[in-house]
């Protein structure tokens, strides 16, 4: 039944003198359950190979339907970025590093975060933890004593689990 989908793809490109490459193409099967028969879809004569992940629109969608894979890359485009800033802006002033942060790492962490809100303790934690790692050594100066000058709420700088779910409760009022 679902074969018809690129059957009728395939007489399209065919008409339109389009070619197909099913080797770009990509069957996944999203679902929670532990049986699962091959999925055996072909574009053409071509059998479009199964997998267990696709990456669209930039979000990683997982065939458990767990945002793990998302989140870790996520994480790790995250820090490349901030250890970018870290080298390019080591003696720069806070606010010249927080439009840096606003501008290149908060669009990393938060895109696509109203559809994959992390929910997950294990999920959270890392994201949180680039964020802090932003707060702690980058944005804020400290005083003689080791203390932060500067507050958090200054920079409107909340974690995402909190910034969401303020979010979500604004939403509701």
């Amino acid at each position: 039944m679902l074969q018809k989908d690129p059957n009728r793809l395939g007489e399209w490109g065919a008409e339109n003198a389009m070619k197909t490459n099913p080797s770009k193409s990509k069957a996944v099967r999203f679902t929670r359950s532990r049986v699962k028969d091959p999925l055996n879809y072909t574009l053409g004569d071509q059998l479009i190979p199964e997998m267990s992940s696709c990456k669209c629109l930039g979000i990683i969608l997982r065939s458990d339907l767990s945002w793990a894979d998302h989140v870790h890359y996520t994480v790790k485009k995250t820090w490349k970025a901030l250890h970018f800033i870290m080298r390019v802006l080591k003696k720069g002033n806070s606010s010249t590093k927080h439009l840096a942060y606003m501008t290149l790492l908060r669009p990393i962490l938060e895109y696509g975060s109203a559809c994959w809100e992390p929910y997950r303790e294990g999920q959270i934690h890392p994201l949180d933890r680039v964020k802090r790692k932003r707060l702690n050594l980058h944005i804020f100066r400290t005083n003689r004593t080791g203390k932060h000058c500067c507050s958090v709420e200054r920079y409107h700088a909340y974690v995402l689990y909190s910034k969401r779910t303020l979010e979500n409760v604004r939403g509701r009022l």
